[in-house]
């Protein structure tokens, strides 16, 4: 099943998001999400970074940062795994305003690159419904 899920992982030459933080951003996404399920395996490194056309280096850097986060469990010679995670502390009030900068910049770069208002406000509109049916 990760497999397949990872699959989807998709990486815009264009951005100015490095490789490594697309990668650990979907990765993030899909296990949040549930997509990725506690001990479900990550394809290795070698292998996602051939899938992805990119160095092995950059495939390794997006599993540690994910790492880092306790989003993965690394074992040398057994690969990355979802991590068991318990329910997040509240967070202070830095994350909301960290959240709201990062939503803003993000905004920003998609009008830059020719998304309309209309097109940006129905994409969080269908992920607020998402987020609100979970």
């Amino acid at each position: 099943m990760a497999h397949k899920d990872t699959l989807r992982i998709r990486l815009d030459p264009t951005s100015e998001q490095p490789a490594y933080r697309q990668i650990a951003d979907q990765l993030r996404t899909l296990i949040v999400e549930g997509h990725l399920a506690p001990g479900n395996p990550l394809p290795a490194v070698r292998k996602l970074a051939m899938d992805l056309a990119v160095h092995f280096n950059t495939v390794a850097e997006a599993y540690r940062t994910l790492e880092a986060e306790e989003l993965l469990e690394i074992t040398h010679g057994h690969g990355a795994r979802v991590a068991e995670r318990g329910r997040p502390a509240k967070p202070g009030p830095d994350v909301a305003d960290t959240f709201r900068r990062r939503l803003r910049d993000l905004i920003a770069g998609m009008r830059a690159r020719g998304l309309s208002r209309r097109q940006i406000a129905n994409e969080l509109r269908t992920i607020v419904e998402a987020l609100e049916s979970q």
